[in-house]
């Protein structure tokens, strides 16, 4: 049920963990190492993290943070995290986050663009805002987490009361603002998607049914935005000893030993850690039997990638790649058993990535490529089957709207009556049993004089060779008459193979398929340019730049 009248407010469900499971832990953090090495762990039972965010919101508010302030928050993964962002849901205001791996201006200019009223950031965090002041003119509160130096404003020690009282939630409406979440930006400008209590609680309902989570379980987040729905689910999220910002530089031994040390039964991983992780397992013979679901998301989840890591699992656990983007996940989803036994022979042959059916009573459609906005719905905006076209999506748990950024919702909202359809920005195409089948990104797509070219279907042909770890379609010159360039990354045990015999197999290889008998031209870059959140997704508007220069 959707509705202005209805309240809701996220934190209810930890309150309602609180009175129901107050003993059982909620986060765990891992906190150093004893004099033998061994993993040290700290953690806050349902019972506890509740009473610390109670005690935090009313620090909070009796600071000036009401129902409603913006509030920067910049905080690591950690006890404190989960304290505070609980904290502000009861008050009701505003958490704005932001990926700090866009880069320091990139972040500052998307926090400036919410006007902001509140800063709550660990050290180094005040240090980035002190050196760029006038982006932060509208802020009044300054609260630091951990050492405060030169800047003033408080700190959670000042927040803190000596005596524990419930504080009353606000009561929030369904379509009240909760958060204001920034995409990457890695396709783009970065924009901050508006994330109601309406979208949160339809969020939670997705995650707890699809992946049928019970509340024994034990998830081990690696990409900390994810954890926070855990707790509220009853579920003991884990914060591992990672770097959260580099996924694809991890040290394996860490993430076993935490799967082992604590019984974990559920884990998140990019792809990038998926694999690095899995073939560090496999290299070992390592087992991790308390795993029965692995999440992998955040970029296209290779079949290679996933037969790794499933061997490292049980003969009943599962890897689930959920698709989705900021403004709308989870919406698809596809296992690992129908992607080993079905799809990843036609992803090999140029199908495209096979990303599963729509979840629940998520609504999705592929409709007519354009670059263009479209105010209004129209059915004749779908494609007919096996067409590809854009991926569009409707449902409960999709972001209506960017803040303040009317361009970008004229250029991806499509309004429907009261509903909103939400336009991924990416391509591809459904089949007869209403599987989605993903072609790449819309801005992508190489427009030659004949033809265009999808950039996953086109790169799979590629990635067949045995000696190359990963390709990337891009197009060079002006626009509708691009010329279309394979770059290729070698494995690193073929880094120095020769390059001018590799180019003919790959020529030969292109022109034996339809799909690409039309690229020609061949480059070998050393490591492809990658996002930082998942250190996956590949920057092929960088790349095509590079390969413009090389190529003139």
């Amino acid at each position: 049920m959707k509705g202005t009248n209805r309240t809701v407010n996220v934190s209810s469900h930890l309150i309602r963990m609180a009175d129901i499971r107050p003993y059982k832990r909620a986060v765990v953090c891992h906190a150093g190492r004893d004099k033998h090495g061994r993993a040290i762990y700290s953690h806050l039972t349902f019972q506890q993290l509740n009473r610390e965010s109670d005690i935090f919101a009313h620090g909070l508010k009796k600071a000036g943070t009401e129902r409603g302030t913006k509030t920067i928050l910049m905080v690591k993964p950690s006890l404190e995290f989960f304290v505070l962002i609980f904290a502000m849901f009861k008050i009701g205001a505003i958490p704005v986050v932001v990926d700090p791996g866009m880069g320091i201006r990139r972040m500052v200019n998307c926090f400036k663009s919410t006007h902001p009223e509140a800063f709550i950031g660990i050290s180094l965090a005040h240090v980035i805002r002190t050196l760029y002041p006038k982006f932060f003119k509208t802020v009044k509160t300054w609260i630091t987490v951990g050492r405060r130096w030169f800047w003033g404003g408080l700190t959670l020690n000042h927040l803190r009361q000596s005596l524990w009282k419930p504080y009353p939630v606000a009561d929030t409406g369904w379509d009240e603002t909760a958060a204001i979440l920034f995409t990457t930006g890695s396709t783009g400008p970065a924009k901050g998607a508006v994330y109601t209590h309406g979208n949160f609680e339809a969020q939670l309902e997705q995650i707890k049914i699809h992946l049928n989570m019970s509340p024994n379980e034990i998830d081990l987040s690696t990409f900390p935005l994810f954890a926070m729905f855990y707790p509220e689910l009853g579920i003991t999220a884990v914060i591992p000893d990672m770097d959260p910002s580099k996924p694809a530089r991890v040290n394996p031994d860490r993430i076993i030993e935490a799967v082992n040390n604590l019984g974990v039964t559920n884990m998140f991983a990019s792809p990038a850690l998926l694999n690095r992780v899995g073939r560090y397992g496999k290299e070992k013979g390592i087992k991790l039997p308390s795993l029965k679901r692995v999440i992998s998301a955040g970029a296209p989840v290779y079949a290679d990638n996933i037969e790794q890591f499933r061997a490292l699992l049980g003969p009943d656990a599962e890897i689930h790649t959920p698709y989705g983007a900021t403004e709308a996940v989870p919406i698809v989803s596809i296992t690992s058993n129908e992607i080993l036994s079905e799809t990843r022979q036609l992803s090999e042959k140029g199908y495209g990535i096979c990303i599963g059916r729509p979840i629940n009573n998520i609504d999705v459609c592929i409709i007519k490529i354009s670059d263009d906005p479209i105010e209004t719905w129209s059915d004749d905006l779908e494609v007919s089957q096996n067409d590809i076209g854009e991926i569009a999506v409707k449902g409960a748990l999709v972001s209506r709207q960017y803040f303040e950024n009317p361009g970008a919702n004229a250029q991806m909202k499509i309004k429907q009556g009261d509903e909103i359809w939400h336009r991924m920005g990416d391509l591809g195409w459904m089949d007869q049993k209403g599987r989605i089948w993903f072609c790449g990104r819309k801005s992508h797509r190489v427009i030659t004089d004949n033809r265009t070219l999808f950039t996953i279907p086109c790169e799979a042909i590629f990635n067949n060779h045995p000696k190359v770890f990963r390709s990337a379609l891009v197009g060079v010159g002006s626009p509708m008459k691009q010329k279309p360039v394979i770059c290729i990354e070698l494995k690193k045990e073929y880094l120095k193979a020769n390059k001018k015999e590799l180019s003919i197999d790959l020529a030969a290889l292109a022109a034996r398929h339809e799909l690409t008998k039309t690229i020609e031209t061949i480059l070998f870059h050393g490591a492809f340019p990658v996002d930082i959140r998942h250190n996956s997704k590949i920057f092929r508007e960088k790349l095509a730049a590079w390969a413009e220069q090389k190529l003139k």
